[in-house]
């Protein structure tokens, strides 16, 4: 556990030394402002809730996230250091974990430096704040869903460009897997069985009811079974190219 504690300690730090950070927390908050009050019909709607803030939330991840989890591995493999964190009497799952969870942590802080919207729809009316509560845990486990799937990737190769892409294609197809067309094509010989669990696979479905305050067991469960799967391949894939 101590080791855990001074993995992530280094890796949280470490987003913060550069100014790459500094420019992903305002890419961030300025595309949220713009989609939520601008593209999302905040105004227009005349509801006071979020909805028009989370709706982009998976889209908005799709790249975001996955320029912050193609560093994780790739960069330290691209430069060396990884062969030093193998030397050191650290586990593979303290590792893994302490480096994502500073990832996810870098997240969550610009998660929650979007508190003015959430002043500006109490000032503007009466939101149910629970839901919003609900809505930003999902938004957190929904981004954790995506830097959980961009680790592996990036423990895959050392460019972090071809980390990122491959991190991209791999969230977009967990977002359109409940889509009628992405189901179309195993329509006619899959079972029904088989084209219910790749629909209950999609990002969407799974966030849509946590956006709008629904806090069902399942969801958080399979967000949680999401992460550990994807943490595990990371730490196998590393196992696997230690040597390369």
């Amino acid at each position: 556990m101590k080791n855990l504690g001074v993995i992530f300690k280094r890796e949280l730090g470490s987003y913060f030394s550069t100014p790459l950070a500094y420019i992903f927390i305002v890419i961030f908050l300025v595309l949220s402002a713009v989609f939520t009050f601008y593209l999302g019909g905040f105004y227009e709607s005349g509801q006071a809730d979020l909805n028009a803030f989370f709706n982009f939330h998976p889209w908005l991840y799709l790249f975001l996230v996955p320029a912050v989890a193609m560093r994780l591995w790739a960069e330290e493999r691209k430069s060396g250091t990884i062969e030093l964190l193998m030397t050191l009497p650290v586990s593979r799952s303290d590792m893994v974990l302490g480096k994502f969870l500073a990832a996810w942590v870098f997240i969550g802080i610009a998660l929650l430096l979007t508190f003015p919207i959430i002043i500006t729809v109490n000032y503007l009316g009466a939101p149910d704040n629970g839901a919003i509560f609900t809505g930003y845990l999902g938004s957190w486990l929904l981004a954790g869903g995506y830097l959980a799937i961009g680790s592996c990737m990036s423990a895959l190769t050392k460019n972090q460009v071809i980390a990122f892409i491959v991190s991209v294609v791999a969230c977009f197809i967990f977002i359109v897997s409940g889509f009628s067309l992405w189901l179309d094509l195993f329509t006619g010989w899959a079972p029904q069985w088989l084209l219910d669990a790749i629909a209950s696979l999609s990002f969407l479905i799974r966030f849509d009811a946590i956006s709008k305050g629904v806090l069902d067991l399942r969801d958080l469960l399979y967000f949680v079974s999401l992460m550990a799967v994807w943490l595990l391949a990371t730490a196998i894939v590393i196992d696997l190219k230690k040597a390369d």
